[in-house]
């Protein structure tokens, strides 16, 4: 994540007094750095759940005011079409994993919270994981876990809205546990008609797994049509595929 932006003077300044709704056309971000929308504003469940719906989220350290990004292009998974290597498909074959869902939201976040290695500091300052704590709470937020001999090995969280999951962030601290848990979430969400997991922004990881990139505008509109946010979804228990 950057921590250097210019033509801040462009950016809009989101205020705790106004509509919580309120933020600038996507089209008005920044292209460098790029996606770059808005600064400021506190992470309350209904600024987030219209941040999100309009293909908008919160990415920033600690240290900063909150940053409002919407990159272009945006990456994003289709569920139907999971890359999933020989190796992967060899561990899946294996059976060694139980997958549930919400079964440990909070250690799941403080597992991606947690210092990476070769990182120097996170993006989910303790702000961002108590608003996801909340968003849970509320049945936006959702964690997929990965256990292995009862033991959390992997997982990911993120917001399902409709029919799109918001990813955000995964762990793993057995070989592959993240990228199972991605491969339950998707089966669940294909079998749900759910259109994407947004990945947000490109990384090799993700793409070696099928992500690809899709401009804004598109991604926008299809917001528009499956991302209803008074269609939650009451998910808990095991995951079969």
């Amino acid at each position: 994540m950057t921590t250097v932006y210019k033509n801040s003077e462009q950016l809009y300044w989101v205020r705790d007094n106004i509509i919580s709704a309120e933020f600038p056309p996507v089209h008005n971000a920044l292209n460098d750095p790029d996606g770059l929308l808005a600064i400021g504003g506190s992470l309350n469940v209904e600024r987030l759940i219209n941040a999100y719906k309009q293909g908008i989220f919160p990415w920033y350290n600690e240290g900063q005011p909150v940053l409002w990004w919407s990159p272009d292009p945006r990456w994003v998974l289709d569920p139907r079409n999971i890359k999933i290597s020989r190796s992967l498909n060899k561990t899946l074959r294996k059976n060694i994993f139980k997958v549930t869902i919400n079964q440990a939201f909070e250690e799941v976040i403080s597992m991606c919270a947690s210092p990476r290695k070769d990182d120097n500091g996170t993006w989910i300052t303790p702000d961002l994981k108590a608003a996801f704590l909340e968003l849970h709470e509320y049945g936006y937020a959702h964690s997929i876990e990965c256990w292995h001999e009862d033991i959390l090995a992997g997982g990911l969280y993120g917001i399902a809205m409709d029919r799109i999951f918001f990813g955000e962030s995964m762990f793993s601290r057995v070989n592959d546990a993240s990228k199972i848990a991605l491969i339950y979430l998707a089966d669940m969400l294909n079998k749900r008609q759910f259109r994407y997991i947004d990945c947000q922004v490109y990384t090799r990881h993700l793409e070696s797994l099928g992500a690809f990139p899709i401009k804004r505008e598109k991604f926008v509109d299809i917001l528009n049509n499956c991302c209803n946010s008074s269609v939650l979804h009451e998910w808990n228990g095991v995951l079969e595929l």
